[in-house]
């Protein structure tokens, strides 16, 4: 009998679907005609044991414990999952085959690996065990699916990589949440302090994008525009370039503060001829963007829609576990396997027959043309978000459920038309002896583009991001005559601009989440930020999301509008952790090491010892100082409650369970299972 093991019941069912006929559903599993079983996980069904199931000392939060570093992990079952967790027992004793068919991710990996190996499976049957990598749940793409079976010791160090960030998270967050918290007290603060690795250096770039901006001072600075007009009495106009000469009176982003200086210019030019120094002419073209990934599609719906991570999240799982209208969206690829292209008449026949309005007044896709988004060498367990062959009734949809789905189709539709081509001309015009630029753009082609040009009688805000962001780049390009080079013009007259130095602006949650996806822009270690790629990130495509909720619900984070600012609680935090803990340098550089342990590039061990090294000296430092940025602050529940820092997938793992000396008393020990590290 072969067992195939889901991540989660939706899944599972999907699986059953196209098994041999008639199927007969039990408590927990479901069984096909020909014997073989499919059963599921909710989610993990194992959980990290909480230090006292170590030490029954460790109940009691004392500064003398820490760190707190299993010599041997333990991993105990959920309490609600013991039923699901027996009935996955018998299944396995009775099988011969078994199939890890979690979600197609190192989390989905390991979850099934986890209870595999907490089953006690051995021997032959976990030699041969297999992986299924399911990313669409319609019944066409499930069984091309099950033709494609791998061996599940393929996937051993996505497997290890996820054990990996799962006892880091629980060593550092478990540590340093009881260090702090036992050190607030002394302050006057009854609150639990929560820190983990991820979590903390998000909060950390949104305190100090807020300090900047109290701190700032606007000032004035200065532009010139020179007004010129040729022979045939064409009118534009070039901006002044400053030359060297000119760097005394610049900020260090090359801004003119100099009124007079500024001044000076505008009455040098007035009047006066100028000459055509250099024009530059070079054809363009810029093709569609990728396919999206889950934070690149969070991205665009915050722009767009003003939806938070959470619902883009939410909405994705609807259109992909309830319609199965997407492929798997926790995916932090942007690019799609070569055999999938054979697909695209089917996906793109389902596109237009579901939403035709997608390319109302365009061109018809072109199936054949093959984007850069089909690469296998950037494909591993999962790929890009695409719709699936499945046409979409958008009538019964949500209206969140519909703006995601067209999203995620028309970014799939723009990889079947031609680039988009355009040519810029930039002039460099000499007057009075100052330079001065302007450039211009004119399109020869949309190509992609046309699937951004709304027809007239839609609102304004349903334009792609895309397509605003591109207005807003072309705004500044002037439209300007023929021009040649030695071309005398008359400057008419010479404008000066006064102009206020901005503040940087809040996050919101389109740029925060662009912040944690581009992380190696905040790195502060040069040598750091040489290692980490621009996709290296701050967590995962599954637990940015949460993440960021997670702050707001510890009261660390609070909404105005659209813009996220800090609370005083979570500056109070900030302000009193050593600076290595609230910027993203380290964990960035632990995401990297996880991924080269996922890509077999590095061991557990590399990983793990620098990590209790580093560890060790940051409780030290919190034992050495006390947090005082905390005197005076209330904790928002006024004291302890309980928090869970392990659980369902996708939770930050540094949200550890906190509980009175009442509670810990009470709570009976569950059983306990002991993994090897």
């Amino acid at each position: 009998m072969i067992l195939y093991i889901a991540e989660k019941p939706s899944l599972g069912r999907a699986i059953a679907d196209v098994l041999p006929k008639p199927l007969k559903k039990g408590e927990g599993f479901i069984r096909a005609a020909n014997g073989d079983c499919v059963s599921w996980c909710v989610g993990h069904l194992l959980e990290q044991a909480e230090p006292d199931a170590y030490s029954p000392e460790y109940k009691s939060w004392k500064f003398e414990h820490l760190p707190i570093v299993p010599e041997t992990w333990k991993m105990k079952p959920k309490y609600k999952m013991r039923g699901q967790i027996a009935v996955l027992r018998g299944l396995v004793k009775e099988a011969s085959q078994l199939v890890n068919a979690g979600d197609p991710d190192r989390e989905g990996q390991l979850l099934v690996d986890e209870i595999i190996a907490h089953l006690g499976v051995k021997g032959a049957k976990l030699q041969n065990a297999q992986r299924l990598l399911i990313s669409d749940l319609n019944p066409q793409a499930v069984k091309r699916a099950l033709g494609q079976l791998r061996s599940n010791r393929e996937f051993i160090p996505l497997s290890t990589s996820a054990l990996a960030r799962s006892r880091a998270d629980w060593l550092y967050g478990m540590n340093m949440t009881r260090a702090y918290t036992i050190q607030g007290r002394k302050v006057g603060y009854q609150g639990v302090l929560s820190v983990g690795r991820v979590q903390t250096p998000v909060l950390g770039l949104v305190v100090r994008r807020d300090a900047e901006i109290n701190e700032f001072v606007s000032k004035p600075f200065y532009e010139v525009l020179a007004h010129l007009v040729t022979d045939n009495q064409d009118r534009f106009s070039a901006k002044w370039q400053p030359s060297d000469a000119c760097q005394p009176y610049m900020d260090e982003e090359g801004r003119v503060l100099s009124k007079g200086l500024a001044q000076n210019v505008v009455g040098r030019i007035s009047g006066q001829n100028g000459t055509v120094e250099k024009v530059t002419a070079q054809d363009k073209k810029q093709n569609a963007p990728l396919p999206y990934s889950l934070s690149a599609l969070q991205i665009d719906a915050a722009k767009r829609f003003g939806m938070s991570a959470k619902s883009v999240l939410d909405t994705c799982q609807s259109l992909y576990e309830k319609h199965k209208l997407i492929t798997y969206p926790r995916s932090d690829s942007r690019y799609l396997p070569v055999e999938q292209h054979g697909l695209a008449p089917s996906v793109i026949a389902a596109v237009l027959s579901g939403a035709s309005e997608l390319v109302s007044g365009c061109d018809e896709p072109n199936a054949k043309l093959k984007s850069k988004a089909w690469n296998d060498k950037k494909v591993d367990a999962h790929h890009a978000i695409v719709p699936t062959e499945k046409i979409a009734n958008l009538s019964i949809l949500s209206q969140a459920e519909k703006q995601l789905y067209l999203q995620v189709a028309r970014q799939y539709l723009m990889q079947f038309y031609p680039a988009y081509l355009y040519k810029e001309t930039q002039v460099e015009i000499i007057i009075a002896g100052g330079l001065f630029k302007t450039k211009a753009k004119q399109e020869a082609a949309l190509g992609w583009k046309q699937l951004l040009k709304q027809p007239a009688n839609q609102k304004q805000d349903n334009r792609s991001s895309i397509d605003k962001s591109q207005t807003e780049d072309d705004e500044h390009l002037a439209n300007i005559p023929a021009l040649k080079k030695g071309q005398v013009l008359l400057c008419e007259r010479g404008e000066l601009l006064e102009k206020q130095t901005q503040p940087p602006k809040h996050f919101t949650d389109a740029t925060l989440l662009s912040a944690m996806t581009g992380i190696s822009r905040y790195v502060t270690d040069s040598e750091i930020r040489k290692i980490l790629k621009e996709t290296d990130g701050l967590g995962t495509e599954a637990t940015r999301a949460g993440i960021i909720e997670l702050l707001f619900k510890r009261n660390y984070l609070t909404r105005q509008g659209k813009s996220i600012l800090s609370t005083e609680v979570g500056r109070g935090l900030i302000n009193s952790l050593p600076q290595s803990a609230t910027t993203p340098d380290m964990t960035a550089l632990w995401e990297n090491n996880l991924d080269a342990i996922s890509r077999k590039e590095a061991k557990y061990q590399s990983f793990m010892a620098p990590l209790l090294a580093s560890l060790q000296q940051l409780i030290e430092q919190a034992g050495a100082q006390l947090p005082t940025s905390l005197q005076g602050v209330k904790s928002p529940g006024g004291g302890f409650k309980k928090r869970r820092y392990a659980g369902k997938k996708g939770a930050s793992a540094t949200n550890k369970a906190v509980t009175t000396k009442r509670a810990a008393a009470a709570k009976k020990p569950a059983v306990r299972k002991k993994t090897s590290s």
